[in-house]
């Protein structure tokens, strides 16, 4: 598989518990203390054991200085994109240009409903999300100014005015892993945030990648445009013959080769223990990046 040669990242996937704010907020500025990139909180708005995805978004941006921000990944069908884009932007200026989005089709239908949110199929869904990622990117086109309007079969925008614009380009990251939301993160999106754990093997990442690989060369895309993200977990402990079950060291190696051979250039590493990410902030990540930048350097040279 190829390596699509995006600089790395590594980050956190913080549980947003109410019963503890202020230890979820000491997670994120741990986090950045241990010269992480990216700190991620799940999204699941009908659940009242959580924080407001949101809400601690926009309160961490503030209590943070470097580290960008993203949900991991934001509940579509219970925010609706135009007003999303907006928030998305407006954060992104208020923190300097540190706010990732993304996104996900949802999923736990019965508590979405419960919620207020409109019941779909998984296509659906699916065709939902690609109408959004269109209203979202259109809004952020402060520039052109002809009144925004898109018919669509589940968001409807009838000439709204666009902007603000973000103080970057925001990347749109899908949580994705079957084969129609792999072909619109190909088609759309700017990457692909699945989560280990839920993967059966590595050959489902390289087939995986091929599907997004093939989806956004038929919409005209270098594949490369697509960053490929990965949510982990593991343990640090003695060496073993597991994925991700090691010391420091052993980790490193692996991830090097997730990043040659499968194209992955960011980890996000799922747990709620300061000590465990000041260890993959302050010797994985630099492992990693020394060894993928060895092996990328002998293979230009070759």
């Amino acid at each position: 598989m190829p390596d699509y040669g995006h600089d790395l990242m590594f980050g956190s996937f913080v549980t947003p518990a109410n019963s503890a704010p202020e230890q979820v907020v000491a997670l994120a500025q741990a986090s950045e203390a241990a010269g992480l990139d990216l700190v991620t909180f799940q999204d699941h708005p009908y659940q009242s054991a959580f924080l407001d995805t949101w809400t601690l978004l926009s309160y961490v941006a503030a209590r943070t200085e470097r580290i960008r921000l993203s949900g991991n990944v934001l509940n579509l069908p219970l925010r609706p994109p135009a007003v999303l884009a907006r928030a998305a932007a407006s954060l992104d200026l208020l923190s300097g240009g540190r706010f990732e989005l993304g996104l996900g089709a949802g999923g736990f239908w019965d508590a979405i409903e419960a919620m207020g949110g409109r019941r779909l199929t998984p296509a659906q869904a699916v065709d939902a999300l690609s109408e959004a990622i269109d209203i979202i990117r259109g809004v952020w086109d402060a520039g052109n100014k002809a009144r925004f309007r898109v018919d669509g079969d589940y968001y409807r925008v009838e000439g709204a005015k666009r902007g603000p614009a973000p103080a970057h380009d925001i990347g749109i990251w899908l949580g994705a892993y079957k084969p129609r939301m792999l072909r619109l993160t190909g088609s759309k999106a700017d990457g692909w945030l699945p989560s280990l754990a839920y993967v059966r093997s590595l050959d489902q990442l390289a087939d995986s990648n091929a599907t997004i690989d093939a989806a956004a060369t038929e919409a005209g895309r270098e594949p490369a445009a697509v960053r490929r993200l990965l949510n982990i977990g593991g343990q640090f402990g003695p060496r073993s013959d597991q994925l991700l079950s090691g010391p420091p060291a052993q980790w490193a190696e692996q991830l090097a080769v997730l990043t040659l051979e499968y194209g992955f250039t960011a980890y996000i590493l799922m747990g709620d223990d300061p000590a465990v990410l000041e260890v993959f902030g302050k010797e994985v990540a630099p492992a990693v990046r020394e060894l993928v930048a060895a092996e990328r350097a002998t293979r230009a040279g070759r």
